[in-house]
């Protein structure tokens, strides 16, 4: 039997002749990943309002925010059972989780916004029901990623998504520097605060003049979507300070050239200023190597110094 309420809106999909007037069979026993709306409340699929109605149990990385969305659409909790899950949590919720499913219940999985598993908790959840031997079922719905890439105008048909880089700059680098050569588009998450540091680093390991998309606050009243090349943005955005909202970050792919390193470029810079002036050095490094001119210029100026040389 269907849950103690069905959707409003479900409802009304219904009575209008939505999927031809066949009503949603009733909900098996198994996990069930809920999309949530990652900005506007009414990106939520008629699916999954139909789940968050009639499953036995509500698994949700933050109960307050799922009752919310709930109660936007006109669906009642109506006395059924529900719970947090999420990473700090995850390791003592789950065996409650696998003894409901053990129960033959039905227990659906909400995150905050987005999609279980992308960025969000989950994986261990599904993991543990999957080897178990439980019904998995992945509802599909609002994704930030999906939503950021297909706005950026970047290349779709190739793209590798990359989750949040290290907050440290030296282990952030490292993890670019393995992304570099990638023939793909590169999806990245970030927080306002380090999104600065981060396109800064991005634009030394991958290079200045590659593309980029700032997708920020995507779905909601002051979505922004910001093209620009790596070397510009990180300039504009060191001089703006941190922006507001949840950000995506879309870089197009490289050319397949090999991407000039740190010690590449002192070594370059090294060997024209045995040979000319400090700004002629520059000049002709920075367009060998395809950088900007004003960066390789300080760098030639802290090479220079007696406290230059290799960081």
């Amino acid at each position: 039997m269907r849950g103690p309420q069905e959707s409003k809106l479900s409802q009304k999909a219904k009575g209008a002749g939505v999927e031809a007037g066949v009503a949603s069979p009733p909900l098996s026993a198994g996990l069930w990943l809920v999309p949530t709306p990652i900005g506007n409340v009414r990106d939520i699929t008629l699916r999954a309002m139909d789940v968050l109605a009639a499953a036995d149990v509500l698994a949700c990385e933050d109960t307050r925010r799922t009752r919310q969305l709930m109660d936007m659409h006109g669906i009642s909790v109506a006395g059924r059972t529900m719970v947090s899950y999420h990473d700090q949590n995850g390791a003592a919720r789950r065996p409650q989780i696998m003894g409901w499913l053990a129960e033959g219940r039905s227990v659906a999985y909400a995150t905050d916004a987005g999609t279980p598993l992308i960025a969000d908790p989950g994986y261990k959840l599904v993991t543990e029901a999957r080897a178990a031997g439980y019904e998995v079922h992945a509802l599909p719905g609002a994704s930030s990623v999906l939503t950021a890439l297909c706005t950026a105008g970047l290349p779709t048909d190739r793209f590798l998504f990359a989750g949040f880089l290290p907050s440290k700059s030296s282990q952030r680098r490292q993890a670019l520097a393995g992304l570099a050569e990638v023939q793909a588009t590169l999806v990245f998450l970030e927080s306002p605060r380090r999104v600065g540091a981060t396109v800064a680093d991005m634009a030394e390991v991958l290079g200045p003049g590659r593309e980029v998309v700032l997708a920020r606050e995507l779905t909601k009243r002051f979505e922004e979507v910001r093209p620009a090349k790596l070397g510009d943005l990180a300039s504009a955005l060191g001089a703006e300070g941190p922006p507001k909202g949840e950000i995506v970050l879309v870089v197009g792919p490289g050319d397949g050239a090999p991407v000039a390193t740190g010690q590449d470029l002192d070594d370059a810079l090294r060997a024209a200023l045995a040979e000319m002036p400090t700004k002629a050095a520059a000049r002709a490094v920075a367009d060998q190597l395809g950088l900007a001119r004003r960066d390789v210029y300080q760098r030639a100026l802290d090479l220079k110094t007696p406290t230059g040389g290799n960081e």
